[in-house]
């Protein structure tokens, strides 16, 4: 079990990738959250397996319909992971 923390730029908010990335990490059978950030940028933490997590952040990379992805950002996280991938409120 590895944990990442993804973040995703570019026209990103208000084109359901939330909802995008909740089904895909569930499907994934994956643990964590996404969130949008007041920044502009939605930040994805995941744990789970390492092709699962290769897997997750392909799909950021292409993102739903409509969205404009222009960079994805990951790095090792440490952080407590909840027992389900979630939907957290903007921070």
């Amino acid at each position: 079990m590895s944990t990442i923390r993804l973040r995703i730029s570019g026209a990103v908010h208000g084109v359901g990738f939330r909802a995008f990335i909740l089904r895909e990490a569930r499907a994934l059978a994956l643990k964590g959250w996404v969130r949008n950030r007041a920044d502009g940028t939605v930040e994805v933490l995941a744990s789970g397996g390492q092709g699962a997590l290769e897997t997750l952040a392909a799909r950021c990379r292409a993102g739903p319909f409509g969205a404009r992805v222009e960079n994805v950002s990951v790095a090792p996280a440490q952080d407590e992971i909840p027992s389900d991938f979630r939907q957290l409120p903007t921070l």
